[in-house]
């Protein structure tokens, strides 16, 4: 599912609901996990360990974007931070959100590509 910018979504940037592969480091600790959704400014992933919000973290998302005919993964390295956490169960598992608050401009704009391949898609069929 999409969710599109509307007067009644606060976000101004599309989010599609992608699994990207994504390591989060918090200085202590590395975590391994993928995105359960996507936009330019941020993503929303499960993880097994507690992160306070507010907490800042390296990041490393691996993109897969088309080019041509073939698929190439694109690494993304940026700054974040967590401004969303959300305990799923007893099992230490935890939704978080994460804002990219140091990201380059280049790197924002090819997880806008990816976003807008399926943003394309969607509107053919």
């Amino acid at each position: 599912m999409i969710q599109r910018f509307s007067v009644n979504n606060r976000r101004q940037h599309p989010r599609v609901d992608k699994n990207v592969p994504l390591k989060i480091s918090t200085g202590d600790v590395d975590l391994v996990t993928e995105t359960k959704n996507l936009s330019r400014t941020g993503a929303y992933c499960r993880v097994n360990k507690f992160i306070e919000p507010m907490t800042k973290l390296k990041i490393h998302l691996l993109l897969p974007l088309k080019k041509g005919s073939k698929i190439a993964t694109k690494k993304i390295t940026c700054q974040g931070v967590i401004v969303r956490v959300e305990n799923l169960n007893e099992n230490n598992e935890y939704s978080v959100a994460i804002y990219f608050n140091d990201i380059s401009a280049r790197d924002a704009d090819s997880i806008t590509e990816y976003i807008n391949t399926f943003l394309k898609s969607e509107k053919v069929a």
